[in-house]
């Protein structure tokens, strides 16, 4: 008998609402503290939103859209989503740079 086929976990992108898997995507976390952090693994506890790996997403997210903290259903200030974007640049940097050395 065959093994059955698992289902990979799908989300959208909170800025272009274009589908993917969820690994293939950023996850932002409202944490039980109330803090808002990026999510490098995907697991920490808290509320989740998405954002697309391009810099598009990221910066349009950065110019005030608002939707991550629609996505989370809490308030995020300018300070916070200032701080969360370099964080998620800064850490897309160090990929590229360690996929560029393999």
């Amino acid at each position: 008998m065959a093994a059955p086929v698992k289902k990979k976990p799908m989300r959208t992108c909170v800025v272009c609402r274009t589908k993917r898997e969820k690994k293939d995507l950023l996850r932002v976390v409202l944490t039980p503290d109330g803090d808002i952090k990026y999510d490098p693994t995907g697991r920490a506890a808290g509320r989740g939103s998405y954002l697309c790996r391009n810099e598009e997403c990221i910066k349009a997210e950065l110019a005030r859209s608002g939707k991550i903290a629609k996505g989370l259903r809490h308030k995020v200030t300018d300070e916070e989503l200032t701080a969360l974007a370099n964080e998620i640049l800064a850490q897309a940097a160090k990929a590229a740079r360690e996929a560029k050395e393999e």
